[in-house]
């Protein structure tokens, strides 16, 4: 049953006309009554008998008007339930972001992305270790790489260009190079475990052996170290922080793109849209990755 046709069945029944129901509905004459044929063909009866300007129930209509008030009350419900529910998307997002991603920008942008849409559950995974998004341990990832893998889909938000950092404590104590021969006459943080296998610290291995004095395996832990003054640091542009002045560029840690991923099948997803369009933005003008 066409609920077009009933809206015109009951207009008819309040108004008593053909030109009341058209006026109610801001439609034309003739649109109601051709809906009127067609659904007084449905019913398989008269629901009006014609007289003059006039239209008055049959007994068959006078019965159709309570089921269809009853149809009708159930779609203003309908309606009103829609509109207080404002389609506002739930559920829960778990986004898995390395340990200095987590900790320094995604605090902020996850609690700008709950003020807009408050009934979105987030889970947020921090680790330097690849969650699997086939096996759903994880809706987004965030990755620092140039090659993200196939199988997922996103977009690079921005790039990760690194630097040679220092801080005021190690300054006092022995000043800061101008450039990247003056290395040889200070003290420098290198990379263990995985970390060593990275270009910034295998070149820094090969060149300057003998300078490094420390070594850790998590670039938040060199950031720390630096601004101990326990020596200078090599770190990617989203490592800056207030305590370490950027001295220049090392353009042997080699600058790589900040991915947004997720798996094709969440794609559609809207809760899952969402955050990645929001964290898109917020990465996107995020001056403290500008390099």
């Amino acid at each position: 049953m066409d609920w077009n046709s009933l809206k015109v069945f009951l207009a008819i029944a309040e108004s008593g006309s053909l030109s009341g129901a058209a006026k109610k509905l801001d439609v034309n004459h003739s649109t109601i009554f051709r809906r009127l044929n067609t659904f007084e063909e449905q019913v398989g009866g008269r629901l009006f008998e014609r007289l003059n300007n006039r239209y008055e129930m049959t007994a068959m209509g006078e019965e159709m008007l309570a089921l269809s008030q009853n149809i009708s009350t159930s779609f203003d419900d309908m309606e009103r339930h829609i509109i207080g529910k404002d389609f506002q998307p739930k559920g829960m997002v778990k986004i898995t972001a390395p340990y200095n991603i987590a900790y320094q920008f995604l605090p902020k942008y996850l609690a700008e992305f709950k003020d807009l849409y408050p009934d979105i559950e987030i889970e947020l995974l921090a680790s330097n270790q690849e969650f699997s998004m086939t096996n759903r341990q994880a809706d987004i990832a965030v990755r620092a790489t140039n090659s993200p893998p196939e199988h997922l889909i996103g977009k690079q938000v921005c790039t990760l260009t690194w630097s040679v950092y220092g801080s005021p404590t190690y300054a006092d104590k022995y000043g800061f190079p101008a450039n990247i021969e003056e290395l040889k006459n200070h003290l420098l943080i290198g990379g263990s475990g995985a970390m060593r296998h990275l270009a910034a610290f295998t070149w820094l291995e090969k060149h300057f052996p003998e300078q490094i004095q420390t070594r850790c395996d998590e670039l938040m832990v060199m950031s720390s170290f630096a601004e101990a003054g326990q020596g200078l640091a090599f770190l990617p542009n989203d490592q800056k922080r207030d305590g370490l002045y950027q001295l220049f560029d090392f353009e042997h840690g080699k600058a790589g793109g900040l991915w947004l991923l997720t798996h094709p099948d969440l794609r559609n997803v809207e809760r899952i849209k969402l955050v990645m369009q929001h964290l898109a933005h917020a990465f996107s003008n995020e001056s403290r990755l500008q390099s």
